[in-house]
């Protein structure tokens, strides 16, 4: 068996879902709009320069979701879902997934985007397996706004896949071959250790990297 690892945001998707999340939240009047959108816009500038603290971000995340009742969230994450996930969802990228599912390999979205927001996404993709932030529960399943555990960032996605692998009963190098799929440097870390790093959509920093080590690159939003 071979394993295939998958970032989520702007590799699977066209787009961020966790600062769309944010958007979205703004957008139907949720959240204080200029607050939230000043800090949620900085946060992902953050990101994108290789600058975030992961967890000051996830607690300011998952602080948000911790100001609902389970049954708002609900539905709001299913409206989410419907107005910003489905349109954005594309046919290459459920082809690269179905590819790996029928050849019989290990599929498994690796993505530093929290468990909320990231669960419905991954089940619409069809992916069973997904590794995320997880946010803290109290005894009635309500989010604290802290987050459970490390980071699923950066180096970070070793420590949750090595340890999501742990569970049933591997190690990455129980496979031959081991693929994972992103479009960002801040992946490097991953890439780094696997035999097949293919930079997907790559931003620029990944993409210089990646064409000087001689890894593979795909576009899957080309059209």
């Amino acid at each position: 068996m071979k394993l295939a690892l998958f970032d989520l945001d702007h590799t699977l998707l066209p787009i961020d879902s966790d600062h769309e999340w944010g958007q979205f939240l703004v957008r139907i009047g949720a959240v204080d709009a200029a607050t939230f959108a000043r800090r949620n816009d900085d946060f992902f500038a953050q990101y994108q320069a290789g600058t975030l603290d992961p967890v000051e971000y996830l607690e300011f995340a998952l602080g948000t979701l911790s100001g609902f009742p389970r049954a708002k969230l609900a539905q709001m994450q299913a409206q989410f879902m419907a107005e910003v996930i489905a349109p954005a969802i594309r046919p290459a990228a459920l082809a690269l997934l179905k590819k790996h599912q029928d050849a019989g390999d290990l599929v498994a979205i690796v993505t530093a985007t929290n468990h909320f927001v990231t669960a419905p996404i991954a089940k619409a993709l069809g992916v069973e397996h997904l590794i995320a932030a997880m946010p803290e529960l109290d005894a009635d399943g309500n989010v604290t706004g802290r987050l459970l555990g490390t980071p699923t960032q950066g180096a970070g996605k070793i420590v949750h896949t090595k340890a999501w692998l742990e569970k049933m009963g591997k190690t990455l190098e129980d496979f031959d071959t081991v693929y994972f799929y992103s479009d960002s440097h801040n992946d490097l870390p991953l890439m780094s250790i696997v035999s097949h790093p293919i930079a997907t959509n790559p931003n620029a920093t990944l993409k210089t990297h990646a064409t000087a080590q001689g890894w593979a690159l795909i576009d899957l939003f080309n059209d």
